[in-house]
């Protein structure tokens, strides 16, 4: 799968996935970032991902884990399950699902990937992430299951993302400042939280907000983000 194709649109995905599907598939890097891979830099390669359900009201919500408090790197910190690529792994949508298993328990099985978001550069860190966009057919229970690594594992709702209530902005020690999400006592900021502002803005999900309120970020050790919306070191080796 070469970035932004979308596969077969398989039977039974829920109506809510356009016209998501249908933007994703003309997306570009900048739609997430105004950063670009140096011509004839490398980066180590890396994945997280996107996964989308439904709750038993069919309403659509997305994965993220929280990263456990005692890391090294993005203690405490939510994100997508993901990290860099193993040399089995046959390619970005393979070592998003590994990852997933590792981390939170997701049987690979019931998740089946759409498409591939564009490579996004992370300079500081020098990853290349790819994010992989997937539904989650046949949700089950997930749990740390690396409890030294993630702490926690929520299903967050969009609509609870996309609620103007619940968007801020953060404010980084360096003076940075990026989109942010509270919901359901998660501060989802940097790397994550623009990739997600991105997408609810593709999927037609995003309401007008005022992004007027900021709110300083707690950890002064923080990574001093280097992208819109995005942190430099998210994906954890």
């Amino acid at each position: 799968m070469s970035r932004g194709e979308v596969l077969r649109r398989p039977d039974g995905l829920p109506d809510w996935f356009e016209p998501l599907l249908t933007r994703v598939a003309e997306c570009r890097t900048e739609d997430f970032t105004a950063l670009r891979k140096p011509i004839g830099g490398t980066g180590r390669a890396s994945a997280v991902l996107v996964l989308l359900g439904e709750d038993d009201q069919g309403r659509p919500d997305l994965l993220i884990l929280q990263r456990a408090a005692t890391m090294r790197n993005h203690a405490g910190q939510p994100a997508f399950p993901g990290g860099a690529t193993d040399p089995e792994d046959t390619d970005a949508a393979a070592t998003a699902l590994r990852e997933a298993g590792e981390e939170v328990g997701l049987d690979p099985s019931t998740a089946e990937v759409l498409a591939l978001l564009p490579d996004l550069w992370i300079p500081v860190s020098g990853f290349v992430v790819t994010p992989v966009l997937a539904w989650w057919r046949k949700p089950h229970p997930v749990h740390p299951v690396q409890e030294t690594e993630v702490a926690h594992v929520a299903r967050l709702p969009i609509s609870e993302l996309a609620d103007p209530r619940n968007r801020i902005r953060v404010r980084h020690p360096s003076g940075w400042i990026g989109p942010a999400f509270q919901v359901r006592g998660l501060l989802v900021w940097g790397f994550t939280a623009g990739v997600i502002a991105a997408l609810l803005d593709m999927a037609g999900w995003t309401i007008p907000w005022e992004p007027g309120r900021v709110v300083e970020l707690p950890d002064a050790t923080a990574p001093v983000p280097a992208a819109r919306g995005g942190a430099p070191d998210e994906v954890v080796p």
